[in-house]
């Protein structure tokens, strides 16, 4: 019985070690490096640029031709969460016009770009580790 409950408290343990790699960009394999060289800026036009190999344990990203296929998925999910969020608060709570929702939830989308595209590539790095 004590060997499921700290089995069970192991695996919490894990689970929670892989989302906190996720939120931070490091790599999956050693926890240490980060997946990206640089975090990009929307407003410079520049999108984030990845490192080829861990710099740490030298696991590569990019399994495959075409790996990050599937992680335009996952940023498209990631986006349209973000615009249902933003329209139930911006839309139903503090009731502003379809209008002016539609700006601020353009505007989000543009601005967290970038971010959705970090994310979205440490996810899908993280679910084929």
């Amino acid at each position: 019985m004590l060997w499921i409950a700290f089995s069970f408290a192991w695996q919490r343990y894990e689970v929670m070690n892989d989302i906190i790699g996720i939120l931070k960009g490091k790599c999956p394999n050693c926890k240490h490096a980060a997946i990206f060289e640089t975090k990009g800026n929307i407003f410079l036009l520049r999108m984030p640029v990845m490192n080829k190999r861990c710099k740490e344990c030298n696991f590569k990203f990019e399994k495959e031709t075409g790996f990050f296929f599937g992680a335009m998925f996952v940023s498209y999910a990631l986006a349209v969460a973000e615009m249902i969020v933003s329209l139930v608060l911006f839309w139903l709570i503090f009731d502003l016009q379809p209008l002016y929702v539609f700006f601020i939830i353009t505007g989000m989308a543009f601005l967290g770009s970038t971010f959705n595209f970090r994310l979205a590539r440490t996810i899908w790095i993280y679910l084929f580790y």
